[in-house]
């Protein structure tokens, strides 16, 4: 008498398709018997009859799976990829029983991957963030203690040190403003602003703030500027783009030698604004360039907090052009400076609607 058809064949592969996680159908032997669209995904060479064992490579996902099978109780497990990019996963593996037919099994996968790097911003930003206020803290109080004992009558120490308090003070200052700024722009990420900006008077406004910076630190600013280039956005976030870029270029762009400018440049290019800095400084390592827009991550991060960086700007700037649906592209090399660019949809040259 013919053996009848496995259930999986007919019944649940259309089940299981409905399901947006991977889950896998298996026998007792652990040989695949059905699986959905995300699994095939997930696993591309497994084949129906084939032990999963040869696509899945996670040891305690596979005991769970023959425990579950003997036992008849359900068990979770973790599994985590690491090749060819990091991914964990939760493995929900459960019994499934049909009269006169073997013991099964039904594995479903969680993807965690987004949940625990979220996770892992969230505990590196605390400890970044505890770092960053502790120093200065720690600084303010012991000038303070020195203050009040012996320095207590010598006012050379005295005018000495509080100087040196007042730039700590207005370092924990600036790090908080940067802060509560990142988390205002994160809470309005999912609305885009509106408002028509003219990007050219405002980069020009930006530009006439920071020139007696630039002419302190002997580095001359070179501007090629379109004129009426119209944007949507927030006027006060664009600026804070324009500022923090042309800034960077001052403060970290200037290399050996004679001062070569910044390039500040600001264009269409069909229904897209182009505004970039370039500087002729040192340059950033192939490795570093990924992670600058990074909250907190530094290349030099002596040279940064000594000219008074927060380790925010960048990743301010990334936020900022995320919520206006733009683009920001970083290229650099050691030793040919850096290039910074902008791209934001831009109005109609006749007034019309956002491109």
């Amino acid at each position: 008498m013919p053996q009848p058809k496995w259930p999986a064949e007919d019944m649940l592969g259309p089940v299981i398709d409905a399901f947006p996680e991977p889950v896998f159908v298996i026998d007792a032997e652990t040989h695949a018997l059905a699986f959905n669209g995300p699994a095939r995904a997930l696993a591309p060479a497994l084949r129906v009859g084939e032990p999963i064992s040869r696509s899945l490579r996670s040891p305690d996902m596979l005991d769970a799976a023959t425990r579950v099978l003997a036992s008849g109780k359900a068990e979770k497990a973790s599994w985590v990829e690491r090749l060819p990019v990091e991914r964990w996963f939760e493995a929900h593996i459960a019994p499934i029983r049909f009269p006169g037919f073997e013991t099964a099994a039904m594995i479903s996968l969680r993807d965690l991957t987004e949940a625990h790097r979220v996770e892992r911003m969230r505990v590196d930003f605390v400890a970044n963030a505890s770092h960053e206020l502790r120093t200065p803290l720690a600084s303010l109080l012991g000038f303070v203690e020195t203050l009040q004992g012996p320095a207590k009558n010598d006012p050379a120490a005295r005018d000495r040190f509080l100087s040196i308090m007042r730039e700590q003070a207005q370092r924990m200052a600036r790090l908080i403003d940067d802060l509560l700024s990142l988390s205002r722009i994160e809470q309005h990420m999912h609305v885009r602003p509106a408002e028509s900006v003219d990007l050219t008077t405002l980069v020009m406004h930006i530009v006439d703030t920071l020139t007696p910076m630039a002419e302190e630190d002997g580095v001359p600013l070179a501007l090629d500027l379109e004129s009426n280039v119209i944007v949507p956005g927030d006027r006060d976030e664009l600026a804070r783009i324009v500022e923090n870029l042309i800034e960077n270029a001052l403060k970290y762009g200037r290399g050996e030698g004679e001062p070569k400018p910044v390039e500040i440049s600001l264009a269409r290019h069909g229904a897209m604004a182009v505004f970039s800095v370039r500087d002729h400084g040192p340059g950033v390592a192939q490795e570093h360039i990924p992670r600058l827009t990074e909250r907190f991550y530094r290349v030099d991060a002596g040279k940064s907090r000594a000219k008074g960086g927060t380790g925010l700007g960048l990743a301010i700037v990334k936020h900022i052009v995320l919520r206006h649906r733009g683009r920001l592209g970083i290229d650099s090399a050691l030793g040919e400076g850096s290039l910074f660019r902008v791209t934001l949809p831009a109005v109609a040259p006749t007034g019309g609607n956002p491109g």
